[in-house]
């Protein structure tokens, strides 16, 4: 196991005597952050749980921040300057993206519209 020493504040000090030896436990938690922000995953889960018509889903876009964002990744993906975290939120954007392109050809059995 690695030792590494920091500088931390003396508050922040006193909430880490207090965690002991769940520190390492709790660092790789935080680490552990989901690719893309709960808000985008809520905008495509609201869509889909609203029960969306066929035409709905077909129209179905991404916000213009998801858009913008994406954009960006695409941009720094061909200069090679993406960082190991943009690339895991361009491959989550990639993901979604396929599931709605699988949504809209009507190839997810569970999600048939109605009309």
């Amino acid at each position: 196991m690695a030792k590494i020493t920091l500088e931390v504040p003396d508050e922040l000090r006193d909430q880490l005597v207090e965690i002991g030896d769940r520190l390492p436990e709790l660092l790789a938690l935080s680490l552990q952050q989901p690719p893309l922000p709960a808000r985008i995953y809520q905008y495509i889960l609201a869509f889909v749980a609203s029960q969306p018509t066929l035409e709905q889903i077909l129209a179905f876009r991404p916000t213009r921040e998801m858009q913008t964002r994406l954009q960006t990744l695409l941009v720094r993906s061909k200069a090679g300057e993406l960082t190991p975290q943009e690339q895991r939120e361009l491959d989550e954007y990639e993901r979604i993206e396929h599931l709605i392109v699988m949504l809209k050809a009507g190839s997810l059995p569970h999600v048939n519209p109605m009309t």
